[in-house]
């Protein structure tokens, strides 16, 4: 389908492309054995100024939007979910800066970021997860200082990341606005990093605890005001959750692809499995459900860079429905492959295991659900 994309737009995606198909491709199957952070591969995404499209340009980025981390992510994730996040959760870290951030603040870090520097972002506790408020992650004020004690899970990029965005709850006799977000650096003194955590997909990704242990962070440090806090983690979530939809689509069209180029190959063996109408209407499926998924991911990215306030639903809408369409076309892509899909001789194993975390993170597909409803007699 022709989604009308400008000529930088689809600079952008093709460069995206030929860096996953030639730079990716090769290491995929390695950094998901391994669980290591792809340090490589993100040298080279910085280097080709994938870090800049989402920034601002007079803090040395690209001027683009939303859409244009989308279109990034989708390309990436066609190859690997897991390395794509590398780059997608940099922009969710860095996003409460871009929202939030004073000047100051953003002619500090965004720079940074594009450059390349690896962002992260910290809400998420053992017994916080949909239930953020929850969190039990403190910042007692001390002078001009707040002194951070508690613990993050689950952290994309944690223990990678330069640059951590965390929320933590400086008054908890107000619930919900007695939460401030903080802009805390790796290498701040009494900031350090627990379990790496051993991850069923999306393994090219590092996820790990961050834990705080009377961290002192300079008021200067704060995003928006005290008590902002649970703002800034909604705000940021309504814009970046097309992020993971992006994702999702790239690994279900990713799943696509390999599948047409298996059917293709075994036809030299005289398996003409493409030629089964059960195959093709499988096929056929899975090819409009994720298009379908593509345009509501390109139509909420470009309500968000319009500028619109009230895109909660949206979001929700673009990432539940993206994240299922995933996992679902990722598990008929192994069936196709039949016993060979269950193997990791080819990458559809691979790629039904990072397609269930979409359905997870960044919010679950019921807290979607949830906040969808919430809006239908509005």
């Amino acid at each position: 389908m022709d989604y009308f994309l400008t000529e930088k737009q689809k600079i952008i995606c093709n460069l995206a492309r030929r860096i996953a198909e030639e730079k990716i491709v090769p290491v995929a199957a390695k950094y998901d054995e391994s669980g290591e952070f792809p340090w490589e591969i993100m040298k080279i995404i910085a280097q080709t100024d994938m870090f800049r499209v989402f920034i601002p340009g007079k803090y040395g980025g690209l001027d683009g939007g939303v859409l244009e981390m989308a279109l990034v992510t989708e390309e990436l994730s066609k190859i690997c979910g897991g390395i794509a996040l590398g780059y997608a959760a940099t922009g969710l870290g860095s996003m409460p800066i871009l929202l939030f951030g004073n000047e100051e603040q953003k002619e500090k870090y965004l720079p940074q970021v594009a450059d390349g520097t690896i962002a992260a972002f910290a809400l998420t506790e053992s017994e916080a997860g949909s239930d953020a408020s929850n969190m039990q992650t403190t910042a007692a004020k001390d002078g001009d200082f707040y002194i951070l004690n508690g613990t993050k899970q689950w952290i994309t990029n944690g223990g990678e990341a330069d640059l951590y965005t965390v929320i933590a709850m400086t008054n908890k006799s107000k619930g919900s606005r007695g939460a401030t977000a903080f802009i805390v650096e790796k290498g701040t003194p009494g900031f350090s990093f627990g379990v790496k955590e051993d991850k069923m997909g999306i393994r090219g990704s590092t996820t790990r605890e961050l834990i705080f242990n009377n961290c002192r962070i300079h008021k200067s440090q704060i995003l928006g005001r005290i008590g902002m806090g649970y703002i800034v983690a909604l705000k940021t979530l309504d814009r970046t959750r097309p992020g993971v939809a992006a994702q999702a689509v790239g690994i279900a069209q990713g799943a696509i692809n390999v599948c047409l180029k298996y059917t293709k190959e075994r036809e030299q063996f005289g398996q003409t499995i493409a030629s089964f109408q059960a195959t093709r209407h499988m096929l056929a499926d899975m090819a409009m459900q994720t298009e379908a998924a593509r345009s509501l991911v390109y139509s909420t990215a470009r309500m968000i860079d319009s500028g619109a306030t009230k895109i909660g639903r949206e979001s929700a809408m673009c990432k539940c429905f993206a994240s299922d369409v995933a996992m679902k076309v990722t598990t008929d892509a192994v069936q196709i492959f039949g016993g060979y899909g269950y193997m990791k001789d080819y990458p559809v194993e691979k790629m039904m295991r990072d397609a269930k975390i979409t359905q997870i993170y960044e919010g679950t597909n019921q807290i979607q659900r949830n906040v969808i409803a919430a809006t239908l007699w509005n």
